[in-house]
Parts: structure tokens; C-alpha cells; sequence
């Protein structure tokens, strides 16, 4: 009789409890499963967004390998417009700045990886424009602001290269010491795979002139730097090319 009692208890206890809290177990479940639903639609929307943005990255290499700038601005700026989150949106700013320059258009160019190094994230993406944004600055005859571009710059994946370029901004001052300084860290580098033309940063090397001659030769004009010229060095430094952003958005986020 006393268990009978006991049991009538804990059913009259537990139907007590659930009409006082009940609801709110019910809301927390349809929280959790609206929550589910939700980040599961948010990983869609994100590869969707990704998928789209690649075909347009495609498109746009088309028109800037035909050299078509009006259909290249376009197909970039409904990149940045719509796709501004995406790997695409920085690498369009790389293409761009590539075709300016073959249309000699050097100040846009050098704007619109002012506009890549704005943007969050894509960090190698972003060194690779700060490499491109100096050699275009060195080719319009400021040297200084390369220094001041890259001196504080110290991401391994890029030393070599960084002190290369800082080498060339150092001789074009006429600051021979420190551009021999610069060319030697860079023929330092231990990275297994190389990201500079050694035998090209040792001529630089061997031909800078005699520290107390420095003076005198700063009057001479500035070396020209071609800002085409090893770009295939900086693309090797990049970790992974856009093709991988798309597999990585559906299994990394």
C-alpha cells in the first residue's frame, strides 16, 4: 500500500513538475532544432556563395587574359559588391592589378591592391599584393614608401622576397649598406623550396657599389624596375590556389 502511495506521489510529482516547466522544454528543443536547421542553411548559403563567386573569378580571368578592361571592371566590381567575403573578391584585385598594369594604368593599379591590403583576411593573398604594390612603387620612383611598405613586414613564407624587394628600395636611395645588408638576408633564407632568383639577388649583390662611392652615385638616375618581373616567384609563395576554396568552405566550416 505504502509503495502503491509512493508511486501515485512521484506520478502526481513529475505531472506537477512537467505543467510548471514543461514549456520550456519544449522551447528549448525547438530553439535547438531551429538553431541546427539554421547554421546547417548558413554552411549552404556559404558554399553557394563560394561555387558562384568561382565562376565569376573564371570569367573575370577570361576578360583579363583577352585584355578586355570594361568586362574585367564589371565582373570585379559584382565580386567586391556581392562577394566581398570570399577568397574570389581578393584574387580578383590581383587580376586587376596585373591588367592595369599591362594597359599602363600603374596608379590604379597600385589602388586597387591598396584596396586588396583593406580587406580582412587572405593574409598571403594580401602579402602577395604588398610584394606587387612595392614593385609598382619602386617602377613610379618611390623608394620610400616601399621601405616604409615592407620594413616591419617579417611573415616567413615571404622573407626572402620581402628582403629582396627592400634591397632593391635600399639601393634605389642610395643606402648601399643596407641594401647589401637586405640582398644578403635574402640569400640566407633556409626554405627548402626557393621563392627568389638566387643568381639574380648575387649579381645584385656583386654589383652594388663601394660604400664610399655611395655618395656620389646617388645623384645618378634610379635603376628601372620592371614591376612584371618575378611574379611567378611571389604565386609560388601563395598556400593554396583559389580552385581549393570552394572544397575547403564545404568541409571546414
Amino acid at each position: 500500500m505504502d509503495d502503491l502511495l509512493s508511486e501515485k506521489e512521484q506520478l502526481e510529482q513529475m505531472r506537477a513538475w512537467w505543467s510548471e516547466y514543461g514549456r520550456y522544454v519544449i522551447a528549448g528543443i525547438v530553439i535547438a532544432v531551429g538553431l541546427l536547421v539554421g547554421f546547417n542553411q548558413y554552411k549552404s548559403s556559404k558554399l553557394e556563395a563560394q561555387i558562384a563567386a568561382s565562376k565569376m573569378y573564371e570569367t573575370l580571368a577570361e576578360h583579363v587574359t583577352d585584355g578586355d578592361l570594361d568586362k574585367a571592371e564589371a565582373v570585379a566590381d559584382d565580386l567586391a559588391i556581392n562577394y566581398a567575403n570570399t577568397t574570389y573578391a581578393a584574387q580578383s584585385k590581383l587580376a586587376m592589378a596585373r591588367l592595369y598594369m599591362d594597359k599602363n594604368r600603374d596608379q590604379d593599379a597600385a589602388d586597387i591592391l591598396r584596396e586588396l591590403l583593406a580587406l580582412s583576411g587572405n593574409d598571403d593573398l594580401k602579402h602577395i599584393g604588398r610584394l606587387r604594390l612595392a614593385r609598382i612603387l619602386l617602377y613610379q620612383d618611390k623608394a620610400q614608401d616601399v621601405v616604409d611598405l615592407l620594413g616591419e613586414q617579417n611573415r616567413e613564407a615571404f622573407a626572402a622576397l620581402n628582403s629582396e624587394m627592400l634591397g632593391d628600395a635600399y639601393l634605389a636611395l642610395g643606402r648601399i649598406e643596407d641594401a647589401g645588408d637586405a640582398y644578403r638576408k635574402a640569400l640566407s633564407d633556409p626554405s627548402p623550396v626557393p621563392t627568389i632568383d638566387r643568381a639574380l639577388v648575387q649579381m645584385k649583390l656583386a654589383d652594388l657599389p663601394p660604400v664610399s662611392t655611395a655618395a656620389a652615385a646617388a645623384g645618378a638616375p634610379d635603376p628601372v624596375v620592371e614591376p612584371h618581373a618575378e611574379m611567378d616567384m611571389e604565386e609560388s609563395a601563395a598556400v593554396a590556389p583559389a580552385a581549393g576554396a570552394v572544397e575547403e568552405a564545404g568541409t571546414t566550416e
